[in-house]
C-alpha cells in the first residue's frame, strides 16, 4: 500500500482538526512504537512523526512488537490490526494496555477490517486511522490521544484509588499486602497475592488464563494451553487458603471455555471442572 505524499490528501474519516498542535513544543521527545508489517507505511509514519518532534522506533511483527513492550515504556504505539505471523494486532493491545496502562494507542486499520477496529477500541484504545492515511491526519489523531491519555492519568480511576478490596469475609489491603479471611491473615505468597488482587479488582467479569498469566509472571504465553496450565497451579495452591471447600469454590470459580472470575453468585451455571 502506497503512503500518500501530500499533506492535501488526507484520508482519514476521525474528524480530527488539522491545526493540531506540534508535539515537538513538549518539554522532551514523545517515545513512539510503529507496529506495521509494511515498512513503506513505517517509513511513512515514522518520518511524519520524527518531524513533528518524536523519538521512534519501528517493528514489523507481533513478536517483535512483544519483545519491544516486554521492557520499555512507549508514550504512544501505532498498531495495524492485521499483522503476518502467528501474533496479530489484537495480542499486540492486549498486551500493551495491560504492561503499560498509560500508553496511548492508536490503531491502523483498512475498510475490509472495520469490525476488528470496533473490537479494539472496546479494549480501550485511544484512536484509529483508517488507510490510506495523510500526514495532517497523523498529527491530528496522535495530539488527540496524547491530550487524552494526560487527562486519564491526571484522573486515577476508581480501581486504582481502592486499597483495601472487600469480598464477604475475604479483605484484600493492597498498600499493607496484607489478606485475611473472616480477620485472620492468609499466607499468600507475592504471585498468589497479586493474582487475588486482579480476580478481586476485576470481579465484573470473566479472564481468560493468558492474562492472568501476565499478571503473576509478567510473561507472554505462546500459547492457550501453555497459559491454562501455568495458571491452573497458582489457582490450585490460593484455592487451598481461601476456599471453604476448595473441591466446590465460591471465590475463584472457573468459566467453562473461557477463563476464571470472581464470585459465585455472578455465575450459578459455572462449571466446576479446569477449563
Amino acid at each position: 500500500m502506497r503512503p500518500a505524499n501530500s499533506e492535501k490528501e488526507p484520508s482519514l474519516r476521525c474528524g480530527c482538526q488539522p491545526h493540531c498542535v506540534n508535539e515537538s513544543r513538549m518539554d522532551k521527545p514523545i517515545h513512539t512504537l510503529i507496529v506495521d508489517d509494511e515498512p513503506g507505511i513505517c517509513f511513512f509514519l515514522k518520518e511524519t512523526l520524527e518531524r513533528a518532534g518524536h523519538r521512534v522506533v519501528t517493528v514489523h511483527s507481533g513478536e517483535d512488537a512483544l519483545a519491544r513492550l516486554r521492557n520499555t515504556f512507549f508514550d504512544l504505539v501505532l498498531l495495524d490490526l492485521h499483522l503476518g505471523g502467528q501474533i496479530d494486532g489484537i495480542r499486540v493491545l492486549e498486551t500493551a494496555k495491560w504492561r503499560w496502562p498509560e500508553t496511548a494507542v492508536i490503531i491502523l486499520t483498512a475498510y475490509g477490517s472495520l469490525d476488528t477496529a470496533l473490537v479494539a477500541i472496546r479494549e480501550g484504545v485511544d484512536g484509529y486511522l483508517l488507510k490510506p492515511v495523510g500526514p495532517a491526519d497523523v498529527r491530528g489523531a496522535v495530539q488527540k490521544a496524547l491530550s487524552r491519555r494526560t487527562i486519564n492519568i491526571s484522573q486515577p480511576s476508581r480501581e486504582e484509588k481502592e486499597s483495601v478490596l472487600h469480598y464477604g469475609v475475604l479483605s484484600l489491603d493492597i498498600d499493607k499486602h496484607l489478606a485475611t479471611h473472616d480477620g485472620h491473615p492468609l499466607a499468600l505468597t507475592p504471585g498468589e497475592f497479586q493474582l487475588l488482587a486482579y480476580l478481586m479488582k476485576h470481579r465484573q467479569r470473566a479472564i481468560t488464563p493468558r492474562e492472568l498469566v501476565r499478571v503473576v509472571r509478567e510473561y507472554e504465553p505462546d500459547t492457550e494451553q501453555e497459559a491454562r496450565e501455568i495458571i491452573k497451579w497458582y489457582i490450585h495452591r490460593l484455592r487451598q487458603k481461601i476456599e471453604p471447600d476448595p473441591s466446590n469454590p465460591q471465590y475463584i470459580v472457573n468459566i467453562r471455555g473461557v477463563g476464571y472470575t470472581f464470585g459465585r453468585q455472578m455465575h450459578p451455571s459455572s462449571e466446576k471442572r479446569e477449563i
